[in-house]
């Protein structure tokens, strides 16, 4: 099965049943609550599925992440590489600070980051690796997994760089710059599942 980072529509976001996120959201939103901040209640419904429409987002964390990150530790701080690798849900809006909910694990608790501070750390790898603008931005159906996997290879031997060197790290650079961006866009959240 594996780990899978998913964006989330309406109907499963406010689902209580197993496979959906209804006791999250409601623990959000009471913890937004206590923050004195509105609930999250605009989530975007689904939409059918159009291969490049950007309307989805379906990725999986299956390649190592040794490189990666190595890759955070030289130029984010220790803080700033929790908050963009240890959110369970990336939240569309605004967080002062990460939010911490016993929730949706019998493991841990999941953590709630918001996007717009996700976006800008993302940015910062992209940019330090310089991350080709020929990678995917509409991630539909494991679009950057078949990139890196069939494309990535071939364009690393004409257009080499420090993103070349690591193609597994560059993997995951892509990756969470690309979640950040959809939440954004979408106005959806994106999980870890």
């Amino acid at each position: 099965m594996g780990v899978y980072m998913v964006s989330v529509g309406a109907e499963d976001w406010s689902d209580d049943e197993e496979d959906g996120w209804g006791e999250v959201a409601s623990a959000l939103d009471a913890e937004l609550g206590r923050r004195g901040l509105p609930p999250y209640e605009d989530v975007p419904a689904e939409t059918d599925f159009v291969r490049g429409s950007g309307q989805s987002f379906e990725e999986k964390l299956a390649r190592p992440m040794t490189g990666f990150l190595a890759l955070c530790g030289t130029h984010l701080s220790r803080e700033e590489s929790e908050l963009l690798c240890g959110w369970t849900v990336l939240a569309p809006f605004s967080l002062d600070e990460e939010i911490w909910l016993p929730v949706h694990s019998d493991e841990h608790d999941s953590m709630v980051a918001g996007a717009p501070q996700v976006l800008p750390l993302a940015e910062r790898l992209a940019a330090a690796i310089d991350l080709p603008t020929e990678v995917p931005v509409a991630c539909d159906n494991l679009d950057l997994s078949t990139w890196f996997r069939h494309r990535a290879g071939e364009l690393a031997t004409v257009r080499t760089g420090q993103w070349s060197k690591d193609l597994d790290a560059a993997f995951y650079v892509a990756l969470f710059l690309r979640a950040a961006q959809h939440a954004i866009r979408r106005g959806c959240p994106v999980v870890c599942a």
